[in-house]
This record gives C-alpha cells, sequence and structure tokens, in this order.
C-alpha cells in the first residue's frame, strides 16, 4: 500500500517538476546557490557531496562551487553496484565518468570521501522532512552505513516547491531529512515521530 502511494506521489511530483520551464530552472538554481552559500556553513575543508544534476533535477553545481570557494571538499556519488553508492572526491580537472541513470561522477582513482554534508536529490517531501527518493534506496543505504560508522552527516534534501506533497507515507527505512532546499528558501523541519 505504501509502496503504491509513494510510486503515485513520485510521478505527480516528477511530473510537475518536468514541466517546469527550463530557463526559470536554470534561474532558480542560481538562486539556490546563493542562499546555500549564505545559509550553509561549515568549517574549513569540511566535505560535501552534491549530485550531477539529471532530467529535470535541480542543477547543483553552481550551489557546490559557491559551497568550494568557501573552502569545502566536493564529492560525488558513485554507483557500486544495485545497492551501494559511495562518494568519490570532484576534482578540478578530473575526468568523469557515466554513472548510469544519465549522471556522472568521478572515475575510479577518485579518493572516497565520507560526506559531512550531503546534498540529497528526491522526487517528493513533505512539510515534516519525510522524502520519496527515486526508488532505489541508495541515499537511505549510504546514509544508514555512515550513520553505524559514527558518523552524523547534515542532510539537505534539493527540490523545487513543486515537488512538495501534503504527506509521504512513512516506512520504517526511511530517513528523514531535517533540511530542505528550494527556491524558497532553506526550511528546517522540527522532528516528529
Amino acid at each position: 500500500m505504501h509502496k503504491e502511494r509513494k510510486k503515485q506521489l513520485r510521478k505527480e511530483a516528477l511530473a510537475r517538476r518536468d514541466a517546469l520551464d527550463p530557463f526559470w530552472r536554470i534561474e532558480a538554481s542560481l538562486e539556490m546557490a546563493e542562499t546555500a552559500r549564505d545559509n550553509v556553513s561549515f568549517e574549513p575543508r569540511a566535505i560535501v557531496s552534491g549530485f550531477w544534476p539529471m532530467r529535470s533535477e535541480v542543477d547543483v553545481r553552481p550551489m557546490m562551487f559557491a559551497l568550494r570557494e568557501h573552502g569545502a571538499r566536493l564529492c560525488l556519488p558513485a554507483i557500486l553496484d544495485k545497492t551501494t553508492i559511495v562518494f568519490r572526491e570532484l576534482v578540478r580537472g578530473a575526468p568523469l565518468v557515466e554513472m548510469g541513470y544519465g549522471t556522472h561522477g568521478p572515475a575510479e582513482e577518485a579518493e572516497v570521501l565520507d560526506p559531512d554534508i550531503m546534498l540529497i536529490p528526491l522526487a517528493a517531501f513533505d512539510p515534516r522532512g519525510h522524502r520519496i527518493g527515486y526508488g532505489a534506496g541508495y541515499y537511505d543505504r549510504a546514509i544508514a552505513r555512515l550513520q553505524d560508522a559514527g558518523r552524523q552527516p547534515r542532510l539537505i534534501g534539493i527540490a523545487f516547491d513543486c515537488q512538495e506533497v501534503p504527506e509521504v507515507p512513512d516506512e520504517p527505512h526511511d530517513v528523514v531529512i531535517p533540511e530542505i532546499l528550494t527556491e524558497s528558501g532553506l526550511r528546517r523541519f522540527t522532528q516528529q515521530l
């Protein structure tokens, strides 16, 4: 039941995102980069994971570069197999390789890093910070793996306002995202059970 409801919410939210004007999406992505620069503070050399945009996703590249200008080390997810992603360092000038799903990431020789801040793509979110991903569970497992190793990365979901839904059905494995950055700004959610 939850799975079917999530599938429908994902489909509807992505259709709304796909319908956004591409030029408007670029402008919104640039505004969001400024918001991140002004509102996401971190220690020098903190490791920030971003993602290479696919389809109609927010283009977080300007955001990543703005954070790098403030001293962040950047990394991107690399898909190892059907269940696992790791985060490889994104170094200026280093080659990017096809990762599947229409996205790119650093090649195998890049250093694997554990992010301090994770910019997380999503299909839909609700006013509580519950998210719907793309259905493969890569980020849920990666976050759980980091937390099991004693790390507590700052989690920031990245989306457009049109991807908000009234309520995401709760499932035990879901990771709640305490902050969501949209074109309206950075929203922080109080944790509710």
